[in-house]
């Protein structure tokens, strides 16, 4: 699911950035519309949370779509399409983001979206884009229902052709962060918290049956409402449950001052959480009380991939106000998988989109396969990525620092 203004959290990006460069901006257009070069005109949308507590993180998705756009008409990737993005806020609301799919399906000239940020709002878009078969792809979702169906755990069925994502899901991070907490961090007593909302709740869910089927005692469960501010019920419950450790399973606005209230009340206990609590702004959040929380997110610390380098001085080149945060380089990765199809679609049509462009195009992105900026990019039968490492960071001196990465292996 999310992030925001976080630099370590775009560490999370990964690897092997593709050689491209270009120049693109945002516009809607009609349907292989003549640019005013002669050529087509491709927009890809973008669907992110804009504005509100989320905005960090999705104007790093927007941001980086764009950088993926500006690469691909500089290098003229394919040959005689100009590339533009079209941003649309969701405000992390499943209605809102329902109306933008709707939006981006009118408009003709849309051949593929990059987005959204919250498994929620992608439950809601996902039917709308399916039907008219157009293309989109998440940098970070994470709900395993989205690929995999309602009943994913016990009968794998994928529900939507038209759906891919770049970020592994929490079938996955949550085991993950469940090992580690129990087997390296020896915390065996946790109290499960979420929010009740689509990525929370099934991030909490994976990380208990993980952390049961190793052994660890979950000594208490709660929700939170996530418009409250005011925590203290909850804490009084954590504190009086003799925990070592709180799973939360939700986003940084509410994960922050958790932290914060649960320190502050003398749980000295530490908060751990997915990639939706991994952003300097939960830092900023939670303050001094922040150290020792840990977090899991997608990929491999940018700083340790070569294959990011050069993601990360054209980020900065880009004079972008936002940091690209952890899901920059995914959000890049997706929109070039879709460039990847266009430029396929394009080349087997002699030069030109066919008139049933955006079957093609989905169908194509089924098949992509490249080195990017988080490293191989291609897809399963689900659409789910194929690239599944994580990382754990701890919260050490005020920032998140990477203590592990690698691959869940499922305890016997």
């Amino acid at each position: 699911m999310r992030q925001r203004s976080l630099i370590a959290i775009t560490a999370a990006l990964a690897a092997g950035a593709l050689t491209l460069t270009a120049c693109g901006s945002r516009d809607s257009g009609d349907k292989g519309s003549d640019s005013g070069s002669g050529g087509t005109t491709v927009t890809i949308g973008v669907d992110a949370p804009l504005t509100g507590d989320l905005s960090a993180l999705g104007l790093g998705i927007k941001n980086s779509v764009d950088l993926a756009v500006k690469q691909a008409n500089k290098k003229k990737y394919v040959d005689g399409v100009t590339f533009k993005i079209e941003a649309k806020d969701d405000q992390a609301q499943p209605s809102s983001g329902q109306a933008n799919a709707s939006a981006f399906v009118s408009d003709n000239n849309v051949y593929g979206v990059v987005g959204p940020l919250n498994s929620s709002v992608a439950q809601s878009m996902q039917k709308v884009f399916d039907d008219a078969k157009l293309v989109e792809v998440s940098p970070a979702n994470t709900n395993p229902a989205l690929t995999q169906g309602d009943n994913w755990q016990t009968t794998k069925t994928r529900p939507y052709k038209s759906y891919f994502r770049t970020a592994t899901t929490d079938a996955i991070q949550g085991p993950y962060a469940a090992q580690y907490v129990y087997n390296t961090a020896k915390l065996t007593k946790a109290f499960i918290i979420d929010d009740k909302k689509t990525y929370g709740a099934g991030l909490a869910a994976t990380f208990t049956d993980e952390f049961k089927k190793l052994g660890g005692k979950v000594v208490g469960t709660e929700h939170i409402n996530p418009d409250s501010k005011d925590y203290s019920a909850v804490v009084t419950k954590v504190k009086n449950s003799g925990a070592t450790v709180v799973y939360y399973g939700g986003e940084y606005p509410q994960a922050g001052p958790l932290s914060k209230q649960l320190k502050a009340a003398g749980a000295k206990i530490p908060l751990v959480g997915g990639d939706g609590i991994y952003a300097d702004d939960f830092i900023k959040l939670a303050g001094t009380a922040a150290t020792g929380d840990m977090a899991t997110s997608v990929g491999a610390p940018v700083e340790t991939l070569d294959s990011a380098k050069e993601f990360v001085a054209n980020y900065k080149a880009g004079g972008y106000a936002e940091a690209y945060g952890a899901y920059g380089g995914y959000s890049y990765d997706s929109a070039w998988s879709i460039i990847e199809a266009v430029k396929k679609v394009v080349d087997d049509n002699g030069g030109k989109l066919p008139s049933d462009a955006r079957a093609k195009i989905t169908a194509a992105v089924q098949n992509v396969s490249f080195d990017g900026v988080t490293g191989k990019v291609s897809f399963d039968e689900y659409g789910d990525a194929t690239n599944k490492q994580l990382t754990v960071y701890k919260v050490t001196g005020g920032a998140w620092k990477a203590a592990t990465s690698g691959t869940y292996t499922p305890s016997s």
